[in-house]
């Protein structure tokens, strides 16, 4: 497996479209005794900040070790569908029987318990209500990308966020590259002119095949394989090729006017409904185009992984994820190698968590890059799934939902 994908294992819990009838109101009231004054209005950075994980699988557990190892935190509940999946991290973490939930409303009985902060690496289809239940519950929140799977999705996400900042919590959306010292400073020197004016880029996500989690067609098995369906991981190019696109969006430092854009599923027959390529140009002000292209399927090559490159007047930002990051050209910047940056990114996210909670930074400034990056991705998918031009504002005013047809599971 492709060590990019660890991050997209984890399994999750929630059901936006059917159960809508969780009492915020009722956890509103509670938080106020369940929150410790010191964590709503800031503390010392020696302050344990009690976590609760929602979404236990791959990724879930392994960020559940690296905030325990950060030594700011307690992990004290867990929540995600699968029982085995919640004891896995539960006894990892000593959390006794009665803090470990599971079933779709798994997180609501979490937010029930006493925790300060949660961390939700679900599958992104359950981000929008899960995310916006922990705000109105009181709870600082630590999401996983992407923040949803349609453009509703992320005004939900959008507005969560602006109302953590205004009741003082944090919302902090976890992007590896976003926390790389490397990307920050190139894309700030080119933000500053350190390539001239833009005038092409290319963006990549190129891997090999993923495998399956489980055999045959039952909602337990759907929901083990969600990153091959289309609903609840929102297809390939939002839940796994926002990492590239994400990084031409924070260059390009605006949104995209239009996208044209194919692709299909050619290769993977197996399981779920994602598509397994796409190949999207992406048009910005002044006649700028951006290409994209990605494939998720074995080709008998080697891959060339996850770039973002951007050619100006006077120089080149290159980008790649685990690879080096540097400025070439008339102000060259000799950048760095990014290889660990898969662990590196997390540890620096879940610290720079922990210091706004503990100082009571609610910026959030993490929030819009990241909706908009999700857009993005949106507008390259639908441009290639309906075969037409799609302009931005149409994504930004979209209303259409993907229904992830939850009927069948245990709620």
């Amino acid at each position: 497996m492709d060590k990019s994908r660890v991050e997209e294992t984890s399994s999750g819990t929630g059901d936006r479209m059917t159960r809508r009838e969780f009492s915020t109101a009722a956890a509103v009231a509670a938080s106020a005794t369940l929150v410790r004054p010191e964590l709503v209005f800031g503390a010392t950075a020696n302050s344990k900040v009690r976590l609760g994980i929602i979404g236990c699988g791959g990724r879930g557990g392994w960020i559940a070790d690296l905030f325990a190892k950060h030594g700011g935190y307690e992990v004290v509940a867990a929540a995600d569908y699968f029982q085995d999946r919640v004891d896995a991290v539960a006894g990892t973490h000593n959390i006794p029987s009665d803090r470990r939930y599971t079933g779709l409303s798994c997180y609501k009985r979490l937010l029930e318990s006493e925790l300060d902060a949660v961390a939700i690496i679900s599958p992104p289809y359950f981000h929008p209500e899960q995310a916006e239940a922990a705000v109105e519950s009181g709870r600082h929140v630590y999401l996983a990308k992407p923040v949803a799977v349609d453009a509703p999705g992320c005004r939900r996400i959008e507005t969560a966020g602006n109302k953590a900042r205004d009741t003082k919590r944090v919302f902090l959306v976890d992007f590896q590259t976003r926390a790389d010292p490397f990307y920050k400073e190139a894309v700030k020197r080119v933000h500053e002119g350190a390539i001239g004016d833009v005038v092409f880029g290319e963006a990549r996500y190129h891997c090999g095949a993923l495998g399956a989690k489980a055999k045959g067609d039952t909602p337990e098995a759907r929901l083990r394989n969600w990153v091959f369906d289309k609903a609840l991981s929102g297809d390939i190019i939002t839940e796994q090729n926002i990492h590239s696109l994400d990084v031409m969006s924070w260059i390009m430092n605006k949104a995209p006017v239009a996208a044209t854009g194919c692709g299909g599923r050619k290769v993977r027959t197996n399981v779920g409904d994602c598509w397994d390529h796409f190949a999207v140009l992406f048009q910005y002000e002044d006649g700028v185009g951006v290409t994209f292209s990605s494939k998720q399927y074995r080709d008998g090559g080697s891959d060339c992984g996850i770039t973002a490159d951007v050619f100006g007047t006077t120089g080149r930002i290159v980008t790649k994820y685990g690879g080096r990051v540097m400025i070439t050209g008339k102000n060259s910047y000799a950048g760095g190698n990014t290889g660990r940056i898969y662990q590196e990114g997390a540890v620096t996210n879940i610290a720079d968590f922990h210091d706004r909670v503990t100082k009571g930074d609610v910026e959030n400034s993490t929030v819009a890059p990241s909706v908009r990056s999700n857009l993005v991705t949106i507008m390259g998918r639908t441009a290639a799934y309906e075969g037409r031009p799609v302009a931005w504002s149409e994504v930004e005013q979209s209303e259409t939902t993907l229904d992830a047809k939850l009927e069948g599971f245990k709620d």
